[in-house]
Formats: C-alpha cells, structure tokens, sequence
C-alpha cells in the first residue's frame, strides 16, 4: 500500500466523522440537553443580582434576588 493512499483513507474517515458529529450537535434531540448544560454556569450563583420574573398565571412580577 502505497503512503498517499493511507493518507487519503484517513482523510475520508475523518470528514465522515466530522460531518457525524456537527449532525449529532446540531440534531433536535439533543437541544434540550445542550440547553440544560447552557445554564450549569449560573446554578448555585449566590451572588446574582439578575431579575427573575415570576412565571405564574395570576401575576406578572418581577422579583430581584
């Protein structure tokens, strides 16, 4: 087997493997576990002055923590 025909196997390989993995990314069924892992940086944020706004049905207020 000649070196440039390994070369180009191996080059095939991985842009099928990396058209695999931008479909697996931006797939519909993994959206809501990229979107859980989106907030991880702001869960237990003690010190957080941002404005949460009160998702119940019978007022529209908002409330600092």
């Amino acid at each position: 087997m000649d070196m440039n025909l390994l070369r180009g196997i191996l080059t095939a390989v991985l842009l099928v493997l990396f058209i695999g993995l931008v479909l697996w990314a931006y797939s519909k069924k993994r959206k809501s576990v990229f979107d859980e892992a989106s907030q991880l940086p702001f869960v237990g944020d003690e010190h957080s002055d941002r404005i949460v706004v009160s998702k119940d049905n019978n007022s529209d207020t908002a409330e600092k923590h």
